[in-house]
């Protein structure tokens, strides 16, 4: 049954001294609020590929080799990925606004450091510290918006605009971290999140109101370290797959591992007393079905960025900066699907029918990106199937962001929150190996298939380039594959019909506190 359906109270001991409910008057700073949290998540996007492009830069710089270039990438996925959902409910318990300010000033910092870094240990040490931070951020913001933004309409809106920050902003980050390491230095990748940050926090400190959170709270330690501990398992599992191989050991053992510590944390949430996640967040349908519709969907952008990134500098020679122009008509279209979709369309039709197609969408932009060659003109091949691409993709996350959020009392916010940023993480991290290791067998295939033992250089320097093409478009026909399945399985479990109001939007209220006063400061 949804939570939806019943009082938030209802079988619940953490009811008592949870967070005010959604019933108060809303903030009238809430417009200003949606901008803080709109740059703070920006920055934590950016964050997820503006570094790609700096990378090559600060290898020669700090002169590391390229089996250490990786962890450069994995030391910031492994934090943030593996303390979301704790994170999360320390939103919950100690308060979101305390939360998201220590989660933008810890992030400056670890920007700040890293920028600054003279090694390589100064600057791993720098990104885990910053996915660290951002672990304690990104649920503290998604949390934010969903308790400050409860009238639909408004909500709709607001969505709208996050989905779209949420869905662009890793094709933002392309451009701006050729422009910075083009221009200034791989550093600025670095020290631009301290303009982000600052301005994050003096936009909290002005606007959030300072709330307490429940007076009687318990946090549920042997599921943070199940959790933390399958999740950093998986990540570092399916990370180490990208660069080596699957039948490492320390591949195939952290990602056993990882599912007997999640498979140990799901049997534990239906008897601990205060479970760090309450299965009433993950069992309603629509909710279940946003997190695996993200899940499946950040596996699959993981192929867009990526190999389109690759493809249009190593094959067709765009510089850095080029190539994040290129993006750029893929973020509008992510934009105007993501507004759409919630303002105009989530009221009337509700999640089901968006989410499936934008999948299904997606997919065909994929498909469009199967006709790409050698020598690919951007308006009539990769043009299209960009917009095509970010039309579904705005559908798709703007939407699942919403209901992955909507239905649960405030007091689970946070938690729900990590649950939507947690897909995203694992997400990426398969796509991240799996799709690499399809692409290397493909294009391997193709070579051993297509080149003579005693060809000449030129026709086998033209083979191994129609490899790497060959890789790519094999990758990309498994996307395809990827979304299709996520639409059929949401298409499948989400429940028909617009997202229904909360019940507890007029009974969990703790008596002490009066309705009238706003709850955006949680």
């Amino acid at each position: 049954m949804s939570e939806a359906s019943v009082p938030a109270s209802a079988g619940d001991s953490g009811a008592r001294g949870a967070w005010p409910d959604a019933s108060a008057e809303p903030d009238p700073k809430r417009w200003l609020i949606l901008v803080v949290i709109a740059i703070a998540q920006l920055m934590v996007v950016l964050d997820a590929t503006v570094m790609n492009i700096a990378l090559p830069s600060a290898q020669k710089a700090l002169s590391f080799s390229d089996v250490d270039r990786q962890w450069i990438v994995t030391a910031y996925s492994l934090s943030f990925g593996s303390l979301l959902l704790f994170g999360g409910r320390l939103a919950d318990l100690v308060g979101r606004r305390v939360m998201f300010i220590t989660g933008l000033a810890g992030f400056a910092v670890a920007s700040a450091i890293g920028g600054a870094s003279v090694s390589f240990a100064m600057l791993v040490t720098a990104r885990a510290c910053q996915g660290v931070f951002g672990a304690m951020l990104a649920p503290a913001a998604l949390s934010l918006l969903a308790t400050t933004f409860t009238d639909p309409k408004e909500r709709g809106k607001a969505f709208g605009i996050y989905g779209s920050v949420a869905a662009g902003g890793g094709a933002v980050g392309l451009l701006l971290g050729g422009a910075l390491t083009s221009y200034l230095s791989w550093r600025w990748c670095l020290y631009i999140n301290l303009i982000f940050a600052f301005a994050a926090i003096a936009g909290a400190l002005a606007f959030l109101q300072a709330r307490q959170g429940p007076r009687q709270a318990d946090l549920d330690i042997p599921g943070v370290v199940m959790v933390s501990g399958g999740v950093f398992c998986l990540v570092y599992g399916f990370s180490n797959a990208a660069t080596h191989s699957w039948s490492t050991p320390s591949t195939y053992l952290f990602l056993a591992v990882g599912v007997v510590l999640l498979a140990a944390f799901t049997f534990w949430m239906s008897r601990a007393k205060s479970p760090l996640m309450p299965p009433r967040v993950v069992l309603d349908r629509n909710r279940g079905a946003a997190y695996f519709g993200i899940l499946l969907a950040g596996a699959g952008m993981f192929g867009i960025f990526l190999f389109v990134t690759y493809y249009l500098q190593d094959t067709l020679d765009y510089s850095p900066v080029i190539t994040g122009v290129a993006f750029l008509p893929m973020v509008a279209c992510i934009a105007l699907s993501s507004n759409l979709s919630n303002i105009v369309l989530m009221p009337r039709i509700g999640p089901k029918p968006i989410v499936s197609a934008g999948l299904l969408l997606a997919a065909v932009g994929m498909t469009l990106f199967t006709r790409i060659g050698l020598h690919s003109g951007y308006a009539g091949t990769i043009l299209p199937a960009l917009m095509v691409t970010g039309l579904g993709m705005g559908l798709m996350f703007s939407t699942a962001f919403n209901t992955g959020t909507y239905g649960v009392s405030p007091r689970d916010a946070g938690v729900a929150s990590a649950m939507v940023n947690t897909g995203q993480q694992l997400g990426g991290s398969i796509g991240t190996s799996l799709l690499n290791t399809i692409f290397a067998s493909a294009a391997a295939g193709y070579v051993t298939t297509n080149l003579a033992a005693h060809a000449a250089p030129a026709v086998a320097k033209t083979i191994q380039a129609n490899a790497i093409v060959h890789g790519y478009i094999t990758a990309f026909w498994w996307v395809a594959g990827i979304f299709l399945f996520g639409a059929i399985v949401c298409g499948t479990l989400m429940r028909r019909g617009p997202l229904q109001a909360p019940a507890h939007a007029s009974a969990s209220a703790p008596a002490t506190e009066p309705t009238s006063t706003p709850v955006t400061g949680h």
